[in-house]
C-alpha cells in the first residue's frame, strides 16, 4: 500500500519536477511555442535580471522590444475595420517587432539590423538590452541574432515586460510601427 502511494505521488510530480529541469539552450532558433520555459543562457551576450535591467535602464542603455505585433484575425467579413490593440513596452524601448520568430523575412531581418544601429548608434560594442515577455522565445531569438551581427554588448532580459511591471515599473505605449 506504501508502495503505491509512493508510486501515484511520483506520478503527480514528474510533470512539475520536469518543469524545473533547465531548458538547454538550442543550437538554431527556437520556434513553437514562443511562450514556454527559456534557458537560462544566451551565448554571447549577458543575462540580466530586473534589477539590473532597471538599473541598465536609469543608465540610458538602450532598450529593444522583440515581441511580435498583433495581427489582423483570420476570418474578419471583408470591410470590417480593425485596429490592433497598444503594444505595451518599457519606457524608452525601441520595437522591433516580428523579428524574434524562428524564420523571419529579409524585411525583419533589415529591421533588427537597422534597429540594433539605431539604438547604439553604430557601435555594435555599446550595450543594448533585448527583452519581450516572460517565457517568450522572441527575445531569445533576436538577441542570438544581434549576437550574430557581431554585437558584444548584447544583454538579455528573460524577464522582460512582465518582470518590469511586477517591480513596481510602469509600462507604456509603444510608438506604432
Amino acid at each position: 500500500m506504501k508502495l503505491g502511494a509512493l508510486a501515484a505521488l511520483m506520478l503527480l510530480a514528474g510533470p512539475a519536477l520536469a518543469q524545473d529541469a533547465p531548458v538547454p539552450e538550442p543550437q538554431d532558433y527556437h520556434g513553437e511555442p514562443y511562450r514556454s520555459a527559456v534557458p537560462a543562457t544566451l551565448s554571447g551576450a549577458r543575462v540580466v535580471d530586473t534589477a539590473q535591467a532597471i538599473a541598465l535602464h536609469d543608465q540610458g542603455v538602450p532598450f529593444i522590444d522583440a515581441m511580435p505585433r498583433k495581427k489582423r484575425p483570420d476570418g474578419l467579413p471583408e470591410g470590417t475595420i480593425w485596429n490592433a490593440p497598444p503594444h505595451m513596452t518599457i519606457p524608452g524601448a525601441l520595437w522591433l517587432y516580428d523579428t524574434g520568430y524562428e524564420r523571419i523575412s529579409p524585411e525583419e531581418a533589415e529591421r533588427l539590423a537597422q534597429g540594433l544601429s539605431r539604438a547604439t548608434h553604430g557601435d555594435k560594442a555599446a550595450p543594448v538590452v533585448l527583452f519581450c515577455r516572460s517565457d517568450c522565445w522572441m527575445s531569445w531569438n533576436a538577441g542570438k541574432r544581434a549576437v550574430q551581427l557581431g554585437y558584444t554588448g548584447v544583454a538579455w532580459y528573460p524577464e522582460g515586460s512582465d518582470g518590469w511591471q511586477a517591480a513596481g515599473r510602469e509600462l507604456v505605449t509603444a510608438d506604432a510601427p
